[in-house]
């Protein structure tokens, strides 16, 4: 990493004025978020696609606050440079305002530095209550994977006239509240790029095209963890997959058949070696002299 300064919310609003573009990533424990932070990623989404990949969910549904506190704070006490951004899971913004802002505090109590939540103008004042309780808000609006039923599954949003107007009206009332930030995910490239364009909050888009003004993607799919998870916007980086299985298959060969563990994978003691060897030689000898006979010394 070049410097170890933590990345802050100005700092994101400060690379939109910039134009330089901002790079996020999900990270769910600590390994893969020493990992990723490492790695110079501007932003670490614990995001609550940890019900699909960690959990072994069908959808993001079952996830609750008390999942994303504890992954939120293994992600946090991993990380030195990187913004740690914690979803809010399903109905855990719903029901009250008063809900909403006491379970955002929690997560960061865990050592999340910023929340983030679904939804347009319809979360404008959940937003707002939020800002106003010093708790920095990211915004997310198009294909919203906690609003799926509603949506009619995971499907593009925004195309034709009246749909590119909700979402722009959205990004523009989540900005007013207060948002720092904004995700667009599955909407037309044209309307990402006439969003980011209107806007002066950062948009981080994930199958959005390339006129947002940063990029985000699941860790998992950018290392090829799972060939059969082939959706467009996926770029592969890595083809973990199939180095994974190999490795996986390898070990088990070499324990069925001995190889492992050899000894430069073992830890010695000489002198009781040395001294249980005699011994050794000696019960293993009834067994030698039925095989081969006694000795004729």
């Amino acid at each position: 990493m070049a410097t170890t300064k933590p990345v802050t919310v100005l700092d994101l609003r400060r690379m939109k004025a910039e134009r330089q573009k901002i790079t996020m990533l999900t990270a769910y424990d600590a390994m893969f978020a020493r990992l990723v932070d490492e790695g110079g990623v501007d932003v670490i989404l614990v995001g609550d696609s940890l019900g699909m990949v960690v959990q072994g969910h069908k959808n993001t549904l079952p996830v609750t606050i008390e999942h994303m506190a504890y992954h939120g704070a293994a992600v946090a006490r991993s990380v030195e440079r990187a913004h740690v951004v914690v979803d809010m899971p399903f109905l855990s913004y719903h029901v009250s305002i008063e809900e909403a802002v006491r379970n955002a505090g929690m997560l960061l109590k865990n050592g999340a530095h910023s929340v983030k939540l679904e939804g347009g103008a319809e979360r404008a004042d959940t937003i707002r209550a939020l800002v106003d309780a010093q708790i920095p808000v990211m915004a997310h609006i198009g294909l919203t994977p906690q609003s799926f039923h509603a949506q009619g599954g995971f499907k593009v949003q925004g195309r034709g006239n009246e749909a590119a107007e909700r979402l722009m009206r959205d990004a523009l009332a989540v900005q007013e509240a207060g948002a720092y930030s904004l995700v667009l995910e599955g909407i037309p490239d044209v309307l990402a790029t006439e969003i980011s364009a209107a806007l002066e909050i950062p948009t981080i888009g994930i199958g959005a095209g390339s006129g947002c003004d940063g990029q985000v993607l699941v860790i998992y799919d950018l290392l090829g963890m799972d060939k059969s998870f082939k959706p467009k916007f996926v770029k592969r980086y890595a083809q973990l997959q199939d180095a994974i299985t190999g490795a996986v298959g390898e070990y088990v060969e070499e324990v069925r058949s001995g190889a492992f563990p050899d000894d430069a994978h073992s830890f010695h003691d000489k002198k009781r070696a040395a001294a249980a060897a005699p011994a050794a030689v000696e019960a293993g000898a009834p067994r030698l002299r039925a095989v081969y006979g006694p000795s004729e010394s």
